[in-house]
Parts: structure tokens; C-alpha cells; sequence
């Protein structure tokens, strides 16, 4: 069984890493708060059913749905965790028209590093030693991937896409702070619907209708119902039957994929010091999770999002 979570995991961390390529191409077509809206409200359709039935159990009647039993702190926390989740994937697909996807699976990633640092200001938890050199290695990763060692030349795109990877970081924490409060599936629909609805919203008023051509409408699809809906259901499932050190490694393997995918769909290619760049991201995601990996207590449930 633990062989069966650990390939489930491994197909998901290459459906995730390729989602950027969908993500990509809709970015070409200057698609970011409608594409993200559709997508979202498409991928809570495809939750539903889970939470629907996860209610059934979940509830202390057992007569309906968890939705109906849901409490208004887990309405307040489900609307800022949206929140949140909207400011990540709002400037995550719009540094997309600017970026290739390799890079934005890279950038992204760095919010793992970015997470104790929040921590350390916001919740004053004391960050280990080991964060510190994983900040360092990050940063320096990620300028060395953006500028190719140019010190003029900054992109645009890879730094909306760390900018929001901040957002990704506080929405990580307040699904490790609170979320686990709740019923997992129901909150997890919840989060994906004010998403959708607040990328609709500001994508009707202040974007341009986009053209829904066949690769529009694979990009929306792909995304929703593989990356988001389904990948999220197996994650639960796979988690199940992995330890937390497993997951957490597998799953960390996206952002490689991210720059496999772009490199065989969309010829996008790295230059040799973009290259130790990447590398340096990874090690330092490894790095800052080192500590927890030895201990065995990662929570991986928190260490994946982002998509």
C-alpha cells in the first residue's frame, strides 16, 4: 500500500509540475482573473462530491451534508483562506504572460522557505538555523534563475511570481493554524469557491473576455478537474498510507517537473547558470524542511499548495 501511495504521489507531483504549462499557455492569451475564476469554481464542483460525502460521516446526525452543519468560524476562516489563495493565484497567472513555466514552478516553490519567516514576524516563532542558510540559497537561486547572473536585468513575471509566493506562504499557515479545525474536504471546497468567485468578480469588471479556443478550454479543464480536483482527492488518499517525510520529498519534485514540462511542451530552455539557479531553490526547500523530515512531524498536507 505504501508503494501504491508513493507512485500515486509521484504521478501527482508531474500533473501539478505540468499544470504550469497549461497555465502558460493561458497566460499567453492574457487570461489571468477569469481563467483562475473558472478554474476554481470548476475544480469545488469536482471537490463536492467528497465533501458531500465526507459530511455524512463528519456529521454529528448523520442525516446531511457537512455543509449544512458548517460552523461561522469555519466560514470566516474558509473566506480568508480563499482570500489569500485568490492574491497567490492571481499574481501567480499573471506573471505567467511574463515568465516560462519552469520558472514559475521554481519561484513558486520558494514559498516553502518563506513560510518560517512569517512565522518569525507575524507569530513570533523563533526560526531554526537551518531556515536562515535556506533563505540565503533561495533567494540567491532565484535571482541567478530571473537575471541568467545579469545584475540589470530583473523579470517582471518572476517577480510577480515571488511576490506571490507570499501570499502562497500565509495561505500554507493558515491552513496549518486553523483549517485542521475543520472538516478537511468541506473546508477545502469552501477555500476553492471564494477563490473562483473573487478571480470572476475582479476578471468581469477589469479584463477582457478571453477567446475559448481548444487550448483555452484544455487549459481551464486540465487544471480543474486534473491538478486541483482530482490530484487534491488522491493527495488525501496517498497521505493516508505514506509517512509525512515521503510525501513531503515526492511532492517537492513538482517544481522539476514544472521545468521538464515547459522544456517538452513549449520549448522553453534554462541557460547553465538558470540551471544552478533551479538547484539552488531545491536544495533550499530540502534544506528548510530538514528539520522536520529528521523529527518525522512535517505535516506535508501543508506543504503542497499552491497549485
Amino acid at each position: 500500500m505504501r508503494l501504491k501511495a508513493d507512485i500515486t504521489l509521484f504521478i501527482i507531483s508531474i500533473i501539478w509540475g505540468s499544470a504550469f504549462v497549461a497555465q502558460r499557455i493561458a497566460g499567453q492569451v492574457g487570461s489571468v482573473y477569469i481563467f483562475n475564476g473558472l478554474r476554481y469554481l470548476l475544480a469545488a464542483l469536482v471537490v463536492l462530491p467528497f465533501a458531500l460525502r465526507a459530511g455524512r460521516v463528519y456529521s454529528p446526525t448523520r442525516q446531511a451534508a457537512s455543509l449544512t452543519y458548517m460552523s461561522r468560524e469555519q466560514y470566516k476562516w474558509m473566506s480568508i483562506a480563499g482570500f489569500f489563495l485568490f492574491l497567490g493565484s492571481a499574481l501567480q497567472q499573471a506573471g505567467m504572460q511574463y515568465t516560462t513555466a519552469g520558472n514559475a514552478g521554481f519561484i513558486t516553490s520558494l514559498y516553502v522557505v518563506l513560510i518560517p519567516i512569517l512565522l518569525f514576524f507575524f507569530w513570533g516563532e523563533k526560526p531554526h538555523w537551518m531556515f536562515i542558510v535556506a533563505v540565503i540559497l533561495a533567494m540567491t537561486g532565484a535571482f541567478l534563475l530571473s537575471t541568467g547572473g545579469k545584475f540589470d536585468k530583473i523579470q517582471f513575471g518572476d517577480l510577480l511570481e515571488i511576490i506571490g509566493a507570499l501570499f502562497w506562504a500565509f495561505h500554507v499557515i493558515i491552513l496549518g493554524k486553523y483549517a485542521s479545525n475543520f472538516e478537511s474536504m468541506s473546508f477545502s471546497a469552501g477555500q476553492l469557491v471564494v477563490c473562483g468567485l473573487l478571480n470572476l468578480g475582479v476578471g468581469l469588471v477589469a479584463e477582457p473576455m478571453p477567446v475559448f479556443d481548444a487550448s483555452m478550454l484544455f487549459a481551464i479543464g486540465y487544471t480543474a478537474f486534473l491538478s486541483l480536483g482530482l490530484c487534491y482527492t488522491l493527495q488525501v488518499w496517498a497521505q493516508r498510507h505514506t509517512p509525512p517525510a515521503d510525501a513531503a520529498l515526492i511532492l517537492s519534485l513538482e517544481s522539476v517537473f514544472a521545468v521538464l514540462s515547459g522544456w517538452l511542451l513549449l520549448d522553453e530552455t534554462l541557460i547553465a547558470i538558470q540551471i544552478i539557479g533551479c538547484v539552488m531553490i531545491f536544495a533550499a526547500v530540502m534544506l528548510s524542511q530538514f528539520k522536520e523530515w529528521t523529527s518525522g512531524t512535517i505535516d506535508a498536507d501543508h506543504l503542497v499548495e499552491g497549485r
